[in-house]
């Protein structure tokens, strides 16, 4: 072999080593930036099903009330623009009811509104009078074709003025009773204007629909807890203004207040779905 011959195979198998030290430097870093991206990415999907699983769980989270597993979340809810049918408006020159409800009954109230129906149960126990006057005023019809005038981002939707714009009420007020535990999520209770006494209620009412509205001072009648639709009671806090609180950007109606009683562990008169449209 020519001294010339000799030189080029050396050129050649030093460039055949220098490739394969290539190829093997940039699968290192493929290996590299791999497992970086598997010390970032792992963790994260971790927390991120964890977080599915817990939220799926609990029926809505946050004392969520909607019964467990299964129940839909508020983005998969629709609703719908069709407007009430009712043919005339609520009498606003109303007295005080007389107390009525039997303490040792118990009491629901299935809310049906344009986003679906809510079902509370009601609390004669230890709201008697804010209970007493919720349910004298959804059995003759007073809440049926309202709106829902307020949502509040996190905090609370509000309905049950005759007005539409949260000044209107049945043409008298109630004091009710005041809780001593705060206002959880899903909380049914009584509205009323910041000058009115502590527990006043007429006919506004609101559900604590997040975290916002734990933080309640106890200044408003609890007449009741959610039980099953606080995902419906969120969809419809999911219209809140830009500003985050005030009237929905849409219309937003409650359709008919149905109030069931029966014996403790009877079954109720009236069940309904969470997520039903009406």
């Amino acid at each position: 072999m020519s001294k010339a011959a000799k030189r080029e195979r050396q050129r050649l198998n030093r460039e055949l080593a220098r490739q394969e030290r290539e190829r093997h430097e940039r699968r290192r870093r493929r290996l590299r930036a791999l497992r970086a991206f598997l010390v970032v990415f792992v963790p994260v999907a971790v927390v991120f099903v964890v977080v599915v699983i817990v939220r799926g769980g609990d029926g809505g989270g946050e004392g969520g009330g909607d019964g467990g597993g299964g129940r839909p979340a508020a983005g998969a809810l629709r609703c719908t623009d069709r407007e009430p049918a009712r043919r005339d408006r609520p009498d606003v020159n109303q007295t005080a009811p007389a107390q009525t409800l039997d303490p040792a009954k118990e009491y629901v109230a299935t809310i049906r509104t344009s986003c679906g129906t809510i079902v509370a149960r009601l609390d004669p126990k230890q709201a008697p009078v804010a209970t007493n006057n919720f349910v004298h005023l959804a059995r003759q019809g007073f809440y049926d074709g309202l709106t829902w005038h307020r949502a509040a981002k996190g905090f609370v939707i509000q309905g049950g003025d005759p007005a539409g714009d949260g000044t209107g009420g049945p043409g008298y007020q109630v004091v009710g009773e005041l809780p001593a535990d705060g206002y959880p999520v899903g909380s049914l209770a009584a509205a009323k204007a910041g000058a009115d006494p502590a527990g006043s209620f007429g006919s506004q009412f609101f559900i604590v629909t997040g975290r916002q509205g734990t933080t309640l001072p106890a200044q408003y009648t609890r007449f009741g807890k959610v039980v099953r639709g606080l995902a419906v009671a969120r969809k419809l806090e999911s219209f809140a203004p830009e500003s985050g609180d005030g009237p929905p950007t849409r219309p937003l109606y409650i359709f008919k207040i149905e109030i069931s009683e029966s014996a403790p562990n009877e079954p109720s008169s009236t069940t309904a779905p969470a997520s039903s449209a009406p």
